[in-house]
């Protein structure tokens, strides 16, 4: 963000001055303690902390579905700090797509039905164009010819590509991704975090992943590692033993 405010195109979300505290005198907790943080367009951004240090809600705070104590948060040119909650909500639906480890796929609808929930919610349906762009997701995701399946008859990992597509159906500007391979096989997950990473590279998605898992952060362009609410540091493209190395460095010094 400029000092005059404005966002710089390359600039997905950013914060600034961030804080998250809870409760009052003795008893208060940080939970952010003033961050700034810029989050680049068509890269894959994975947070990293030891447990309690801060980077689900660091997640949460930049999506809106938590409010920051003090500071400012923008996606794109869109100050959301003042948003009221119909404002916030429209928000997340159209600009924003989030992937859960938990999958979170609606039992009662087909792959297709999940996949075109977004607009559903939106009160339309998908255009020509988008559901060109929806048939595409479901043949880069491997899901062609599993459009009427219901979840319960799809693999874990199946599963968590539907969520993957519903989730970037409506092209939105940010994606976050909360522990999405903690539930997955070894393989799953590695087709999961590869699929993430071309998202970025060939469709210019931007993704923020939050995880614990060192080897999921090894997919990732940028590995930011927070301790007690602070960013304490930010690495580029990096191996698994390297990002392991200074998880453990964080949790010895916890």
């Amino acid at each position: 963000m400029t000092q005059t405010g404005i966002a710089h195109p390359t600039i997905a979300a950013s914060v600034r001055g961030i804080t998250k505290t809870y409760g009052t005198g003795d008893t208060q907790a940080i939970a952010l303690d003033g961050i700034d943080l810029d989050i680049h367009r068509g890269t894959l951004t994975a947070i990293m902390g030891p447990s309690g240090s801060g980077k689900s809600t660091l997640m949460h705070v930049f999506a809106g579905l938590d409010s920051a104590t003090t500071g400012r948060v923008m996606i794109g040119d869109t100050d959301i700090t003042d948003l009221d909650d119909d404002a916030l909500t429209l928000l997340r639906r159209r600009k924003l797509g989030f992937v859960f480890q938990a999958f979170n796929l609606v039992p009662t609808l087909s792959v297709l039905g999940n996949v075109e929930l977004p607009f559903e919610l939106d009160g339309r349906k998908p255009g020509a164009g988008e559901r060109a762009w929806i048939n595409e997701l479901l043949g880069r995701l491997g899901l062609s010819g599993l459009e009427n399946r219901r979840p319960h008859e799809l693999s874990g990992g199946q599963q968590q590509r539907v969520a993957i597509a519903r989730a970037l159906a409506s092209k939105p500007t940010l994606i976050f991704a909360d522990e999405p391979t903690g539930n997955l096989d070894s393989k799953s997950s590695r087709d999961v975090l590869s699929l993430l990473g071309v998202l970025t590279r060939e469709y210019d998605q931007t993704v923020v992943l939050v995880t614990h898992d060192p080897v999921a952060a090894s997919y990732a362009d940028r590995v930011l590692f927070i301790a007690d609410g602070a960013i304490v540091h930010d690495v580029g493209r990096s191996d698994p033993k390297a990002l392991s190395d200074i998880i453990l460095m964080l949790e010895v010094a916890a």
